[in-house]
């Protein structure tokens, strides 16, 4: 157990990361960050900051002998620097569950094997196999990149076999999938949290809803029936111990319109679909991560409130400055904003959430304060 008054470690600094460090400062733990950005909103505020590559020996080799206990904020940290660091303090969540969902080919085929469903996909990993997966898969479909992808970066739409060859190469032809594109009714998300003595706990489920690939609201609980939320949750939690998971993750699932449920993703972290929970749960996703890294008991996920979350992203500030009295002129509006100092089009810059009493009024409520933002 690692107590009040040790230094946790942290890999990655960006808004995860700051969310994580100002969890573990309220409850009385210093925090050690290693990210190489020198503006990491994680290391402002970290008691230290290593500003070095993940991949830095010297680097890892402090992180992991001035902490008690390291965690990652970003699943695309190399596996072998979490193998590293194991040499000298508990890594939670470890290298082996951390690896299994940085490969989208891999990750697919592992929730398989857990016996739950994804999307029909087939390996693209040279130009031969382009027209072998279009046969297989067909269209509407996305080519998406085994690896490094996210908010929609390293994708694109295929409607002919030409497309698949076309994008392979944009990519640089390094790995890929073609992933078949589902009738759409709804996108959920779970976030949980799971202790080393295999104690689990679960948020509330997250409706989620994208704009050019980019999480834009999620409204919890989602406007779902029991049935589903239940089947959802315990997709979850199947994953997370298969995985043998220590620490707070994220499934996303699509709702086909027929109604089946099907694993999209698994985020080895907190998630942008569970930061409702700062200010709609009785103890939220990054104290749960706090938590299970230090080997504490997990809290209890409650729902206090109906919520809805909604990005702001840099394209706000493309007027100036935007007006947070306006949004905040409602006492039931949130403001979190990530210290980022150079608003960017599609950055997440920060988010706003609403309590309300029914999910549908926080919905119609958060998009209004957004809205308010850019009135002159």
């Amino acid at each position: 157990m690692i107590l009040p008054g040790q230094t946790l470690g942290l890999l990655g600094g960006g808004q995860l990361g700051r969310m994580f460090t100002q969890a573990a400062q309220r409850m009385g733990f210093e925090v050690m960050v290693l990210d190489p950005d020198p503006d990491s909103p994680a290391g402002r505020i970290a008691s230290r900051h290593l500003q070095a590559p993940y991949t830095d020996q010297t680097a890892l080799e402090a992180l992991g002998k001035g902490s008690a206990g390291v965690t990652t904020e970003f699943e695309n940290v190399p596996a072998s620097a979490l193998s590293l660091l194991e040499r000298f303090c508990p890594v939670r969540p470890g290298p082996r569950a951390v690896e299994r969902t940085q490969d989208r080919a891999v990750e697919k085929g592992f929730v398989r094997e857990q016996g739950l469903g994804t999307a029909d996909f087939h390996s693209v990993l040279m130009d031969s196999d382009a027209d072998a997966a279009y046969r297989a898969i067909g269209a509407p479909a996305l080519l998406k990149t085994a690896r490094l992808g996210y908010d929609g970066k390293g994708q694109a739409e295929v409607g002919i076999a030409a497309d698949v060859r076309a994008a392979f190469e944009r990519f640089g032809r390094q790995p890929c999938i073609l992933e078949r594109r589902v009738a759409l009714a709804k996108e959920l998300s779970v976030v949980l949290a799971r202790g080393n003595d295999g104690a689990l706990v679960t948020f509330p489920l997250a409706e989620n809803r994208h704009v050019n690939g980019i999480l834009d609201t999620s409204v919890a609980p989602a406007r779902v029936d029991a049935r589903l939320a239940a089947e959802a949750e315990a997709a979850a939690a199947r994953l997370a111990a298969a995985l043998d998971y220590v620490g707070t993750m994220a499934v996303e699932f699509f709702v086909t319109q027929a109604g089946e449920l099907l694993v999209n993703e698994i985020a080895p972290r907190p998630h942008n679909s569970g930061h409702y929970t700062l200010d709609a749960c009785a103890t939220d996703q990054f104290e749960q991560q706090v938590r299970a890294l230090a080997g504490l008991p997990l809290g209890s996920a409650a729902l206090l409130s109906p919520a809805t979350m909604v990005n702001l992203l840099g394209d706000l500030w493309a007027g100036g400055v935007p007006r947070w009295e306006r949004a905040l002129a409602d006492p039931r509006v949130h403001l979190h904003l990530y210290g980022k100092t150079e608003p960017r089009p599609g950055r997440k810059m920060g988010h706003l959430t609403v309590l309300a009493e029914t999910p549908d009024e926080a919905l119609a409520a958060a998009l209004a304060a957004r809205a308010r933002l850019t009135e002159r």
